[in-house]
């Protein structure tokens, strides 16, 4: 097999940065040699300092287009946004109202768009926590896997890695109650969802770009055997594939749960399931400490999307609990108000400094007290376990995902390799990111993704025709 050799003068790998490394990666996209303090010979030379590419494990991407839809009130699809006592469950309506018309060609437009700019950022495999599955009328397509295929497609044409999470959602609240108008699009029963899964499993079974796993939507959109269902059905399927479930995002959300059988969200979860190392609860913001101690002691990933949980108004995220009870997270850009792994880092961290009126309060100790260090090796991890793929750092095993930090960015030009993430995490606003391999392809070259122009043009043709 043809063995592609890449040298880089400086790299981040497990260990921490090392100097002139030498990758060998084989014609399948994985890495199968990685030598520190090695001579480059006739290898290709990266242009900067290499990073792991970043997961992004949670994303809704026909949000996307409506980033900015629910800021003022107006009339049309984003009618409803801009007032004082505006929340999540305002901005809901607006969604529903912007999903109620989207066509498959549009939702593959729209993703590709979103696909382009998380490569540019930085971010190479993408969680899709998938619920958008039916025509406008609520009928399944004649292919009941259509709008699962439209994501990966998009996937595939940008060259972004993918764990394809299809969404159970059965009901409009708590207790079985009935879906809205608005949902109708989304629901499917456990049965028809795993066909879903089924059906793309075997499509995509020899692509290591893609895993296949599910997304109860949260347990107001399940019931406890519903949920049960689908855990057994995709654990006989697989084993190993990812769970990904919204839980505790909002207050009302953990009030309506305790009212309806007497515990919280986290809690209720822990009590009808036994979330591992396979799950990842997205959001997870309103937990009491014993919750937080017991997701952190589960081996499961807390999924944290700053940037959407502040445009949200969520609230934050007890993290200083959390990862000093060593509890495993990644980031994602969710409803895309922002794609930027940088932001999403920089303001978790902010987050915690407003709350506590303290500063670094998430750098580690020693050795790992850098701040930005930290928390870019840890969203590595966690990105990787939430997705299922062997992704998120740079050694033997994994697929050769990879980042080169634009050598004319101050930060990256001036600092010494200890102080680099902590830099580029928090000083600035400029892209460092100059180029993007993703399972051994160049996809982005000096900032640009190779389709970047076709791809928006598509975009802007499915939003203009969205807002007409």
């Amino acid at each position: 097999m043809t063995i592609h050799k890449l040298f880089a003068q400086r790299a981040f790998l497990p260990g921490g940065w090392a100097e002139a490394v030498l990758f060998d990666v084989d014609g399948a996209g994985n890495i199968v040699g990685v030598t520190a303090n090695a001579a480059p010979g006739d290898a290709e030379r990266a242009k900067g300092p290499v990073l792991p590419g970043m997961p992004n494990l949670h994303s809704h991407a026909f949000q996307r287009a409506m980033a900015g839809l629910a800021e003022h009130a107006a009339p049309g699809i984003e009618r409803g946004g801009g007032r004082r006592d505006d929340s999540f469950w305002t901005w809901r309506e607006v969604m529903y109202r912007f999903v109620a018309t989207l066509t498959p060609d549009q939702v593959e437009a729209i993703a590709a768009q979103l696909y382009v700019e998380m490569l540019e950022s930085g971010y190479t495999a993408v969680g899709e926590f998938h619920y958008l599955h039916h025509a406008p009328d609520g009928q399944p397509y004649a292919d009941v896997a259509e709008m699962s295929r439209r994501t990966i497609a998009a996937a595939q044409a940008t060259g972004i890695g993918i764990s394809q999470l299809p969404v159970l959602y059965g009901y409009g609240g708590f207790g079985a109650q009935k879906a809205g108008e608005g949902q109708r699009r989304f629901l499917n029963d456990p049965s028809r969802l795993l066909r879903i899964v089924e059906t793309l499993k075997a499509s995509h079974k020899a692509d290591p770009q893609v895993r296949v796993g599910v997304a109860p939507h949260s347990l107001r959109a399940v019931t406890p055997e519903t949920l049960d269902e689908v855990v057994t059905g995709l654990t006989a399927l697989d084993a190993t594939a990812p769970l990904h479930i919204h839980i505790a995002e909002q207050v009302k959300e953990v009030d309506d749960c305790v009212a309806w059988c007497g515990r919280r969200p986290v809690e209720q979860l822990f009590e009808i399931q036994a979330p591992d190392a396979r799950w990842c609860l997205v959001h997870a913001t309103h937990m009491t400490d014993a919750e937080t101690s017991a997701l952190a002691a589960s081996g499961a990933v807390a999924g944290l999307c700053p940037t959407t949980e502040a445009n949200l108004g969520d609230g934050l995220f007890p993290a200083e609990q959390y990862l000093d009870a060593g509890g495993r997270w990644g980031i994602g850009s969710d409803s895309h108000i922002s794609v930027s792994p940088i932001e999403d880092l920089r303001l978790f961290e902010y987050g915690q400094r407003l709350a506590t009126r303290r500063r670094n309060v998430l750098a580690g100790e020693g050795d790992a007290a850098s701040v930005g260090h930290r928390l870019y090796q840890q969203a590595l991890a966690g990105g990787a376990q939430a997705l299922g793929r062997p992704i998120g750092a740079l050694e033997v095993g994994r697929r050769a995902d990879l980042v080169v930090l634009d050598p004319d960015h101050p930060a990256v030009a001036t600092l010494p390799p200890e102080r680099l993430l902590d830099a580029v995490v928090f000083a600035g606003n400029r892209n460092p990111v100059r180029d993007v391999m993703v399972g051994g392809r160049w996809v982005v070259t000096e900032g640009r993704h190779r389709d970047a122009e076709a791809v928006q043009a598509a975009y802007t043709t499915a939003v203009s025709q969205l807002l007409a």
